[in-house]
């Protein structure tokens, strides 16, 4: 589905990514874990077209998406929930799940709409509400919902559950583990690392902007050394 070869991103003359590869497969819900500063960010958003690598190649279903522009890549089926969810708090909850089907023919968005609320089904209680009044656990839904609304091949997801209170951020965590039994493909970075990894079929540990890890969840858990040697203590900077 997805894949990522030698990729290198730079801000001026530091280099975020330094020869980064990895791959999810159709499916698959995969986990970007790792310390803050490690880069994980910085993938997701020069995977989405957010930033321009200075090397290596972005593959989505065999087709080559390097440096695309973030609109063709969201077209031709991935799309990103970004870092504090970044809704239009103005547009009622409606407004913001249309916004985020425009890429789909209106009829196809009428019914996208219906399979969202039957996810979500607090957006459907909320729609004519303004989505700058909505709860934070009721912000990420409808953040995740809206980029549902594109039909994704593959929803990449950054930091979900940053900010939410422990009983919200678990409705994200039941919420991942939803999509992924409906099939849904995901990439999700994530500070809670063992909670993601517990939804989780693979995940790559992140450091200083290198993989330096990969696994299957279980095997990945089972490490003692991960957590304090790898991941370390987290705090609210940004990658």
């Amino acid at each position: 589905m997805l894949e990522v070869e030698s990729l290198t991103t730079r801000y001026g003359s530091i280099s975020a990514l330094r020869d980064v590869g990895l791959s999810v497969g159709a499916g698959e819900v995969v986990c970007l874990i790792g310390p803050n500063g490690a880069g994980k960010t910085t993938l997701l958003s020069t995977i989405s077209g957010l930033l321009n690598p200075v090397s290596g190649s972005i593959r989505l279903e065999n087709e080559e998406i390097t440096s695309w522009s973030p609109d063709r890549i969201l077209r031709s089926g991935l799309a990103l929930v970004p870092e504090h969810r970044r809704i239009f708090g103005d547009l009622t909850v409606d407004e913001n799940l249309l916004v985020g089907g425009v890429t789909v023919a209106s009829a196809r968005r009428l019914e996208l709409k219906e399979e969202v609320i039957s996810l979500f089904p607090v957006l459907g209680e909320k729609l004519a509400t303004e989505a700058g009044y909505l709860s934070g656990g009721e912000a990420q839904q409808l953040a995740i919902g809206r980029a549902l609304m594109s039909e994704p091949k593959i929803l990449l997801m950054d930091e979900p559950a940053l900010g939410l209170a422990p009983v919200l951020a678990e409705v994200v965590f039941e919420l991942i583990d939803q999509l992924r039994q409906n099939g849904q493909t995901l990439l999700v970075v994530e500070q809670n690392a063992r909670r993601i990894l517990e939804v989780a079929d693979r995940g790559y540990v992140m450091r200083s902007g290198n993989i330096v890890i990969s696994g299957d969840s279980d095997e990945l858990i089972s490490r003692d050394d991960l957590f304090e040697t790898y991941i370390g203590k987290t705090d609210s900077n940004h990658d």
